[in-house]
């Protein structure tokens, strides 16, 4: 309901920005403000234009602090390529889970034909109503379907832009051609996948793969100018991004099958040095306690392990021989078990800590071996870093300092960083789509809800 509400709202925005302005309120520009206009040749035309028309508040503030210059046109009256890669994608506008009746594609190229005369009301014209369709259609993607994601803030989360925020991100965002070919108000993964769901090279099943990825990515918010970090659970990949540019990858491990990684998106905001290892209650029931109980006490000492008495800031550290380790291990019995720092820690020297109530975080490991495998699904859902020292570095702007024994050590990021955690098994790879595996299963669920959806997921 609340998807078909927006999109109404939308439809609605498309036709008052599309609308051709009647005649008479043309006619309403006194005759000494017609003559000012015109003698300010094309711009003078689009401040005319605007004026006349029911182009609304928004339109009309984005072309007055541009001075009235058009965005479409250059000052010869030359159309950018931009306006054709803008028309393909309404007309395809169901490859976005967006109904392409929301816009008057019929008055829009009339409009555009008109304009080729180079006649200054008609560029004018052309230009307002390419405008309005962009703002329109930016709005639309930007409130499509999208998969679930558990996000710290509503920050991170996609928003829809006012009209004039989405405009203001198209004549700021870059060369109009390339802003509109890569749709750069979506996520940087968005339009090479969008591009390969219409490409007859891939099948129907892999169109329905890249399909349902689409969905996950619509999640994910554009990058603003700063940088962000997106792991995939799916390929066990992590990716940094400085605005729109990917700049560095590194292998991960993530959660097994029954320990899922979820989808999420927060902020990190430290980096916690030589971290203590607070061992999950399921590995000191199936790890810890068979292993004390086989082996004695001193396998706690030499793996650097206390029990303790509570989850505490500052807990008693209990005396191990007074555990009933057999009913740990059975369940009956709950302790609290950490590993101290250094050594074999498995946390290694850092981890990265976000707020979230699943405890998932990004940590360094001692277990590098894991790394080599093709599919990397080993933790507890927490997400294991292939090189910390080099994301530490990035994040941090200084190089991870040496490991040691002593009490962990919280240290703020010089700036909060988002990082998103999903699952694509379909992505964009040097030019083409690389198909991954489904280690969670969660493509045949998708398929399920985009049935019911319908064709185009609309």
């Amino acid at each position: 309901m609340r998807r078909h509400l927006r999109l109404a709202l939308v439809a609605g925005l498309a036709s008052a920005l599309l609308a051709p302005a009647p005649l008479a309120a043309r006619d309403r520009v006194s005759g000494s403000e017609r003559a000012r206009l015109e003698a300010a040749g094309p711009r003078g035309s689009l401040q005319r234009e605007i004026a006349a028309a029911a182009t609304g508040p928004e339109l009309r503030t984005f072309y007055a602090a541009r001075s009235n210059r058009p965005l479409w046109f250059d000052e010869m009256g030359q159309l950018s390529p931009a306006a054709a890669t803008l028309l393909q994608q309404l007309r395809t506008a169901p490859l976005d889970g967006v109904a392409a009746d929301l816009f008057d594609l019929v008055q829009l190229t009339k409009s555009l034909d008109k304009a080729r005369r180079a006649d200054a009301d008609d560029v004018a014209r052309a230009d307002v109503a390419l405008s309005g369709a962009l703002a329109a259609y930016v709005r639309a993607t930007r409130g499509a379907a999208h998969d679930a994601m558990i996000y710290e803030s509503n920050a991170l989360a996609p928003s829809v832009p006012s009209v004039r925020a989405a405009l203001d991100g198209a004549a700021r965002g870059g060369p109009l051609d390339q802003y509109v070919g890569e749709m750069r108000w979506m996520h940087p993964l968005y339009a090479p996948l969008r591009a390969a769901l219409a490409d007859p090279q891939y099948s129907a099943a892999q169109r329905a793969l890249i399909e349902t990825n689409l969905q996950r990515i619509r999640a994910l918010a554009p990058p603003a100018n700063g940088r962000h970090i997106l792991v995939d659970a799916a390929s066990a990949q992590l990716y940094m991004y400085d605005g729109g540019r990917m700049v560095d990858t590194m292998r991960v491990v993530v959660g097994k099958p029954e320990l899922q990684t979820p989808m999420m998106a927060g902020f990190i905001r430290t980096a916690i040095l030589n971290p203590y290892w607070n061992v999950p209650e399921d590995l000191v029931r199936n790890n810890i306690a068979p292993n004390v109980l086989a082996r004695g006490v001193a396998y706690l000492r030499s793996g650097g392990y206390q029990v303790l008495a509570d989850y505490s800031d500052n807990p008693r550290v209990l005396d191990a021989r007074r555990i009933d380790w057999r009913a740990v291990r059975e369940g009956r019995t709950q302790v609290r078990v950490r590993q101290l720092p250094g050594g074999s820690n498995f946390m290694g020297q850092v981890k990265f800590e976000f707020p979230n109530a699943q405890g998932i975080y990004l940590h360094d490991t001692p277990d590098k071996h894991l790394m080599t495998e093709a599919a990397r699904q080993f933790s507890s859902g927490c997400v294991r870093l292939e090189d910390a020292a080099r994301l530490h570095q990035w994040l941090m702007g200084t190089p991870l300092p040496a490991a040691g024994r002593e009490r962990e050590q919280e240290v703020p990021l010089p700036g909060i960083v988002p990082v998103y955690i999903t699952y694509l098994t379909a992505m964009p790879e040097a030019g083409a789509i690389a198909f991954h595996n489904d280690p969670y299963a969660r493509d045949a669920a998708q398929f399920v809800a985009l049935d019911g959806l319908g064709a185009g997921g609309d």
